[in-house]
This record gives C-alpha cells, sequence and structure tokens, in this order.
C-alpha cells in the first residue's frame, strides 16, 4: 500500500512515517516544503520519498492528514484536487490551554475531521488521538487506538493501519460524528500527562474480538476505559 503523511516534517507525522515505513509500504512524507519533505525522508531511509503535499497524495492509496490542528483545513483545502477520492485519516484535534484551567476542547460542536469533511470528495476518518508522537518512537504501543468513519472501505484501511501501531487492538468507534468524542479526549490525555509527568494512552475493557467495520455486533456488553 502507498500510504501518503501530510505533515510527515512534523513531529508526529516524522514518528508516523518512520513507524510505517518499518513494514513493506510506499511511504511518502508530504510538506508544504518539498526539499524538507526530501530531506526527512532520506534521514528515515528504507521506501520512504519526500514530495510537496499534493505530490504525496497522488497514486496513494490511503493518507493522514499529520499536521497541527491549525493547519489541517487549510491542508485539507490545499490537496482537494489531487486526493480525490483516496482515503484520509484525520489525527488533529483542536484543543486549547486555558492558564489555572489546563487543556479544553475545542468549543466547536462539529470535530475537526467533520470539518475537513467539508472541504475534500474524499472519505474521511478520523483516529489516534490518544497516541503520541513520543510513544511511537517506543515500538508497539500499550494501549488501544480508536478509530470512527462513516465509509466502510476507508474506516477499514484506518484500522489497518492503527493496528502496526499498537500492542492493543485497532477498535471501530462508530460514525464520524463520534470524532468529536475522540479529539476531546485528546485533552484529556493532555491534562493527565501534565498532571503525572507521564505519556497516557487509552486501555477499552468488556470488548472481546474487533467487529470488522461496519458490521453490528449482537448483544450488549459492558464497557469501560483505563
Amino acid at each position: 500500500m502507498k500510504i501518503a503523511v501530510l505533515g510527515g516534517t512534523g513531529s508526529f507525522g516524522k514518528a508516523l512515517a518512520a513507524r510505517l515505513a518499518e513494514g513493506d509500504d510506499e511511504i511518502v512524507i508530504g510538506s508544504r516544503d518539498a526539499e524538507r519533505a526530501r530531506a526527512v525522508a532520506a534521514e528515515i531511509g528504507g521506501n520512504v520519498a519526500g514530495a510537496t503535499n499534493e505530490d504525496a497524495v497522488r497514486g496513494a492509496d490511503f493518507a493522514v492528514l499529520a499536521v497541527k490542528a491549525d493547519a489541517a483545513l487549510d491542508t485539507a483545502r490545499a490537496v482537494a484536487g489531487s486526493l480525490g477520492r483516496t482515503p484520509l485519516l484525520s489525527v488533529a484535534s483542536d484543543i486549547r490551554f486555558e492558564r489555572g484551567v489546563g487543556m479544553l476542547p475545542d468549543p466547536d460542536a462539529r470535530s475537526l475531521a467533520e470539518r475537513v469533511q467539508e472541504l475534500v470528495d474524499a472519505p474521511v476518518v478520523a483516529g489516534l488521538h490518544s497516541v503520541a508522537a513520543a510513544n511511537l518512537d517506543e515500538g508497539l504501543l500499550d494501549e488501544d487506538a480508536l478509530v470512527c468513519g462513516d465509509d466502510d472501505n476507508a474506516k477499514r484501511l484506518a484500522l489497518e493501519v492503527a493496528g502496526r501501531l499498537v500492542g492493543g487492538r485497532a477498535l471501530d468507534a462508530g460514525p464520524l460524528a463520534s470524532a468529536r468524542a475522540l479529539e476531546g479526549l485528546t485533552a484529556v490525555i493532555v491534562n493527565l500527562n501534565r498532571r503525572y509527568k507521564a505519556h497516557a494512552g487509552v486501555r477499552v475493557t468488556g470488548v472481546g474480538s474487533p467487529e470488522p467495520a461496519g458490521s453490528e455486533a449482537g448483544g450488549e456488553s459492558g464497557t469501560g476505559v483505563e
């Protein structure tokens, strides 16, 4: 699979590209600066190339929007034509810091991923919001990864990619609207990290083997989050 990592020169994008490059996929790092993208690709080595964000998504099977939240909408808008219908994973969370309080979720009723979906024809999925760049350098993460979206194929690809990053499970967290909760979870994780000087992740309990994307699990079970 050819995977484009948009914003692949940033801390999260670079760490993600390096982890994915450990497999057999072709990885293309995207950036506004093609030379910088190529320099980071050379640093990672292996089957990794660098290009502008627009060129990175051309011919890709899957793309990850790994830029910071304040650049996510502009980047999505810029690559929309080149992206076409290639599934796009949005990983950013638009959170803010308030002195004396901590990190707070974005007050906008819509998630950042939903706003990205309004700008591109490609199916957008959201996920990896509880995964920190620093943790990606440590091998398989001792946590689960949560992914949500409305398109079954896009969600399947996102779950496949997420499953390569965690020692736990890549779990289908429902429709794209669930990104409102997942993005808000980033604020919770950052507050935990600040309070306990940790690199927190998420484990979901009470869930058996993941169901394929788009299927409905029978029965009910209690769930909890560690």
